[in-house]
């Protein structure tokens, strides 16, 4: 005979009804732990792009310094307006490609400065517009003689995207990467460069604009995180009230 009557539903074992009661506490668990870790993964942005913001305002607010000599940690002078004595390597200037200003396509001009106590250093001299073709490469005096560089100090990224790491053309880059670049001239430069902020009338634009921090934006990420894993963990008290009731 049938252990149950035809049409009866078999009843669920202990270890089945168990299982069923604790899956939606671990459901919940699992999505509050994970709404959590995004929410503090953006706390942690919003106080790095706050560092950077403060660190902007105080570079800015700095007066102009010589570029340091034996500088260990070069971020601490990033954004530093600073001055640099010396003289244009002409043979070796090159373009940075896919620069963009006020909607129109360009280039960033790049020369290494040799400067007066031995060592050399990138100078991003501005903004270029581009030739009508691809192969209409503008060209650009370089200053001859001694000149003195002001110009605000950056740190360029080490990490960026390529479609291939193929030589440059012509004189044309697709990143400013000064380990890249010293590696190819066996000119060894320093890991920075200088955004010139004046120029003798070579008609470059020189239009840097400010670090966006986006702290704002990660803040608000954060909040909307954490407000998940406050509903998730909401609405289990929800259901356990009701289910109790």
């Amino acid at each position: 005979m049938p252990a149950h009557p035809p049409g009866t539903a078999t009843p669920a074992t202990p270890r089945g009804g168990v299982l069923r009661r604790l899956l939606p506490t671990v459901a919940t668990i699992a999505a509050v732990a994970v709404f959590v870790t995004a929410g503090n993964w953006q706390r942690g942005r919003m106080l790095q792009k706050e560092a950077l913001a403060a660190q902007v305002a105080a570079a800015q607010a700095a007066p102009v310094a010589p570029l340091p000599a034996g500088a260990v940690d070069w971020t601490a002078w990033r954004f530093r307006d600073v001055e640099a004595p010396g003289r244009f390597d002409a043979a070796r200037q090159f373009l940075v490609d896919n620069k963009v200003w006020q909607g129109r396509a360009g280039y960033h001009v790049v020369a290494p400065l040799l400067l007066d106590d031995g060592r050399a250093v990138l100078v991003d001299r501005g903004w270029v517009a581009a030739g009508r073709t691809r192969a209409d490469v503008p060209v650009v005096p370089v200053p001859e003689g001694p000149v003195r560089v002001r110009g605000r100090l950056n740190v360029p990224p080490q990490g960026y995207v390529e479609l291939a790491a193929t030589a440059p053309e012509r004189g044309v880059w697709q990143n400013l990467d000064p380990a890249r670049f010293a590696a190819a001239s066996g000119l060894p430069v320093l890991p920075v460069v200088i955004e010139a902020t004046a120029g003798a009338g070579d008609g470059l634009v020189r239009d840097w604009p400010r670090p966006d921090s986006g702290a704002h934006k990660h803040r608000i990420y954060m909040m909307q995180w954490y407000a998940f894993a406050a509903m998730a963990a909401g609405l289990w008290l929800w259901f356990a009230f009701r289910r109790r009731r």
